[in-house]
């Protein structure tokens, strides 16, 4: 069995389900492929379904009931991929804002000793193509405000593009974690980060989407924003449950 599975989580992803399976599966460094779909009007399960003929044994699905979050969504591959005994174990998007060529990237990078490896669009500057201004900012302006609150040295906290070692996910209280829209991403990373997991960024460029519908919405921001201070107070007062 092949050590790295790469989680996609779905929700009418139609228009690109294909396309970055089949780029996943095209790279020499060989990964396995885990679609979770909330259960997507568009088709996007029953086209998984279908390529599974091709990509026996390497492609795998597992359709949720409803749409119930990024988050939930994550942690149910985290769960299975932890049962298949995977030792690294990643995040990507299914809308090619990843690119499936940095993939081997991180994964050397935790080869090489990293616990975490996020891929980040602000190591080096601000590596984002197509988006607004008024996005970059945000997003910019997130990543420093997490930072600030939280006191992990990671560039991009918010980032989606992770490869984590099997131990870690192991060791964190996946049942614990409380955010499901994009702060998922900073939790996470805040409960390696004060289990002295060694988290390493290494830069990558982040395209926005082309096909298919952003998730994003202003409740997904709200959540960030109101959410870590709640985090980080809760590390301080109730330690036992990070």
């Amino acid at each position: 069995m092949e050590d790295s599975l790469v989680i996609i989580p779905t929700f009418n992803e139609i228009e690109n389900i294909e396309a970055i399976i089949k780029a996943v599966f095209a790279l020499e460094k060989k990964f396995h492929v885990l679609i979770v779909d909330d259960n997507s009007p568009d088709g996007t399960a029953d086209k998984v379904r279908e390529l599974k003929e091709q990509f026996q044994n390497r492609l795998f699905l597992e359709v949720r009931k409803e749409k119930s979050g990024l988050g939930t969504a994550y942690i149910h591959g985290f769960k299975w991929a932890i049962a298949h005994k995977y030792d690294f174990i990643f995040e990507m998007d299914a809308d090619f804002s990843h690119r499936p060529d940095d993939l081997p990237r991180l994964y050397r990078a935790c080869v090489n000793g990293a616990d975490v490896v996020v891929g980040s669009r602000y190591k080096k500057g601000v590596n984002v193509v197509n988006w607004p201004l008024y996005r970059m900012l945000l997003s910019y302006g997130a990543s420093f405000y997490v930072k600030l609150i939280t006191g992990m040295q990671v560039h991009d906290p918010t980032a989606g593009f992770v490869c984590y070692r099997r131990k870690v996910l192991e060791t964190i209280d996946l049942d614990a974690v409380k955010f499901v829209g994009y702060a998922f991403q900073i939790e996470m990373k805040f409960r390696a980060h004060l289990k002295k997991y060694k988290i390493e960024e290494i830069s990558i460029i982040f395209t926005d989407r082309v096909k298919g519908k952003s998730k994003m919405s202003s409740s997904i921001v709200g959540e960030a924003i109101s959410g870590v201070l709640k985090m980080k107070l809760r590390s301080i007062f109730q330690p036992h449950k990070f």
